[in-house]
């Protein structure tokens, strides 16, 4: 893990987590405090922790720099630049590709929209504490966070998930703890879709699974059950598709399952 930087006199504000592309970092500051978080100085927005203190901050796939300032105080963060894989996909139905008739548009435009409330939830408490855990525990990894789709020859956008075969049925697992935003049985290319927010933002999804064993509004505790492994929606065969998005930032959920152990200041 990349160390962060952070001047003599920032002690306003102290962080600590994985600062890779895709990755994340927890901070405390003082109560209720406004953070300043950007980019560059003119691509910034401004964030509230939460009454303890405690504010989450993700970095995107391609995230080229960020820092975060309480007043005059600021820790700059030196975030590792990463290498993606190229994924091809052949043999996908042309509906699932490019060529939709107007029935599915429509449902694809009101499959987005239920995603939009999904990721609009913001549960103030945060289940995440010390790091992820696999939800699906006996896989094989297909597919790596970040790499550059191209379906039946077709450039389309990143793989924003991690992709874990295992046969139909395989229990999956909440990963960390939280509130369940979004459980939806009829999505289009999902097929089913888990969201599952974690705190502040922090949202991580599950998608083609072959069923749905919790609810929205529903409370999980990390390691609790929520799913089972399919092949719904766009999908070539049995696995998870695991994704983390903070903030609309994707985010490697793997990475959170390396998280760095004896920080227990955000607990």
């Amino acid at each position: 893990m990349p160390a962060l930087a952070q001047n003599a006199s920032s002690a306003a504000i102290n962080c600590h987590g994985i600062t890779k592309q895709g990755g994340m970092v927890i901070c405390r500051t003082a109560p209720n405090a406004r953070v300043e978080i950007g980019r560059a100085e003119d691509d910034t927005y401004v964030q509230s922790a939460d009454g303890n203190g405690i504010l989450i901050i993700g970095f995107d796939r391609d995230e080229p720099a960020a820092f975060a300032r309480v007043g005059q105080h600021r820790v700059n963060f030196m975030i590792e630049p990463r290498d993606y894989d190229v994924s091809r996909i052949n043999g996908l139905p042309k509906n699932m590709v490019s060529e939709y008739t107007e029935e599915e548009l429509i449902r694809i435009r009101a499959a987005t929209a239920r995603k939009k409330i999904g990721f609009g939830s913001r549960v103030a408490e945060i289940g995440f504490r010390d790091g992820f855990i696999y939800p699906v525990t006996d896989h094989r990894k297909t597919t790596n966070f970040g790499a550059q789709r191209v379906l039946n020859g077709e450039s389309k956008r990143p793989h924003f998930g991690v992709d874990l075969a295992a046969p139909k049925g395989t229990p999956i697992l909440a990963p960390a703890d939280g509130i369940i935003s979004m459980a939806d049985d009829d999505m289009y290319f999902e097929g089913s879709l888990i969201l599952i927010d974690h705190g502040q933002g922090l949202i991580s999804y599950y998608l083609h699974n072959e069923t749905v064993l919790v609810e929205a509004g529903q409370r999980v505790k990390q390691g609790e059950q929520i799913a089972t492994v399919g092949s719904r929606g766009r999908s070539t065969g049995p696995h998870l598709c695991w994704r983390l998005k903070w903030r609309g930032r994707n985010l490697d959920p793997e990475l959170l399952t390396e998280w760095p152990k004896g920080h227990s200041d955000h607990g």
